[in-house]
């Protein structure tokens, strides 16, 4: 991963919209089956809406019925990185951007084969990129 983006409150709160800034710096959550891309299968790459790194492809998204986009890898081991969460009396895996720490959503271990993960993102957290036609 690339040098880490280190950014003030203040620096984030002009970047992003308010409701980035809810989700991806102050830990929110969108409503399920409200966000862009829950229902979104173009083929592409999905980055953070904070610094533009590539965390997932649409080539491992899949339909999950959560009401949220799912992914059962990203795209490389290095892109994202993990911390405990223990709020709203529950104990997850909080998935984070690896380049600006942004905050992504959560992952479970109730996905699809390969690897058994559901990486469950805010759309609010991400952007698209729509793949080239060729």
């Amino acid at each position: 991963m690339e040098d880490k983006i280190i950014r003030s409150e203040e620096e984030w709160k002009k970047i992003l919209t308010p409701e980035q800034y809810r989700v991806l710096r102050e830990k929110g959550t969108e409503r399920a089956y409200t966000g862009e891309y829950w229902n979104h299968f173009e083929e592409g790459v999905y980055k953070c809406a904070g610094c533009g790194a590539e965390l997932f492809s649409s080539d491992t998204k899949f339909d999950s019925h959560c009401g949220w986009p799912s992914y059962f890898t990203p795209l490389a081991g290095d892109r994202v990185v993990y911390q405990e969460d223990r709020s709203y009396g529950m104990i997850r895996t909080e998935v984070l951007c690896a380049k600006c720490g942004g905050h992504l959503g959560h992952v479970f271990d109730d996905g699809p084969e390969p690897t058994g993960l559901r990486y469950c993102i805010n759309s609010v957290s991400l952007v698209f990129e729509k793949k080239p036609k060729k």
